[in-house]
């Protein structure tokens, strides 16, 4: 009976030492109210931040979202696209003289230092930011998740080869999508709606009027190509969202329907061969609800991709350098 005890004795010992050998291994998981006894500020300084920069310049809004996606795609939320220097994500070929809006994020950080200083990362700041942005134009709010910690390095190349290109297929678009832990055709059509405000430049829509074959309306293709024509450099710009410019609604998916879509990536959700894109095309052009409901939720898993937690990575005090 005794040998009987000491045995059980030491069964449950080694159990107890598994389930904390376990326990230690498991990362603390991202929470709405990670900062409510550190920074219980931190939304409403973010937000003020946020909307200083909307009252200068609304195409803010989009910059700032744009900056939350290019991130999360390339090693995971990480704030690494925030990082200076030359082999930076910033001059990855998708980011360079395109992404924008650091100066932006640089001060929301100088202002919740002065209100926690060393509490809150980068990482945290963008996604906090590319709600409020999306919110203050109009469009759906969602709970932001916190804790992400910031990456100690940048990767250009992942940049490179992980972001979405505008001149690639539906179906390669998904596959990046995939890659990242984006299963569902759902994220990729809720994200690019995030299309409805912004943007972009000559050189990634001038094949819409030279050689593309995805459909577009006669009239905008003649507006562009004299746009386009008219730019020696490519950087002359066109909006994203063709009569809906700075609010961010569901009329980017009716443009699509009316092939009226700027990008040839964007017009392939409706008028490629990919029948589970155009029927989200179609539902999103009727339905807001739809629209802000699946796009937040997409959102909020975009923003749990490989995030640093517990002890990896670092809290940057200053968001374009590691301390």
């Amino acid at each position: 009976m005794e040998k009987m005890k000491i045995s059980s004795a030491y069964s449950f010992l080694l159990l107890l030492l598994v389930l904390l050998h376990l326990a230690a291994e498991v990362r603390p998981q991202l929470s709405s109210d990670f900062y409510a006894q550190s920074c219980p500020n931190v939304l409403k300084v973010v937000r003020r931040g946020v909307l200083n920069a909307l009252k200068s310049e609304m195409r803010m809004a989009a910059s700032l979202l744009r900056l939350h996606f290019h991130d999360c795609f390339v090693n995971g939320c990480d704030g690494s696209i925030l990082l200076d220097g030359s082999d930076g994500e910033k001059f990855a070929f998708p980011n360079i003289n395109s992404a924008r809006g650091f100066e932006v994020v640089d001060a929301i950080k100088a202002a919740v230092e002065a209100e926690c200083g060393g509490v809150v990362s980068c990482a945290d700041i963008l996604a906090i930011a590319a709600r409020d942005a999306v919110l203050l134009s109009g469009g759906p709010s969602w709970t932001v998740l916190l804790g992400r910690r910031d990456g100690l390095v940048a990767n250009q190349s992942g940049a490179n080869s992980n972001l979405p290109s505008p001149f690639e297929s539906v179906d390669s678009i998904a596959q990046k999508f995939k890659d990242v832990g984006l299963d569902s055709i759902t994220d990729v059509v809720a994200l690019s709606g995030g299309h409805t405000i912004g943007l972009a430049r000559c050189f990634v829509f001038n094949n819409r009027f030279s050689g593309d074959d995805m459909p577009l309306e006669s009239n905008m293709a003649s507006e562009l190509q004299s746009l386009c024509e008219a730019s020696s450099d490519g950087n002359a710009t066109a909006v994203l969202d063709r009569n809906s410019v700075d609010v961010f609604d569901k009329h980017y998916f009716t443009n699509l329907v009316s092939e009226k879509g700027l990008l040839s990536s964007d017009q392939q959700l409706y008028s490629g061969d990919d029948a589970a894109a155009k029927a989200l095309v179609v539902a999103y052009s009727l339905s807001t609800t739809l629209f802000f409901a699946d796009f937040a939720n997409s959102m909020i898993r975009m923003g749990n991709l490989s995030p640093l937690t517990g002890s990896a990575g670092e809290i940057r005090k200053n968001c374009r350098v590691v301390n």
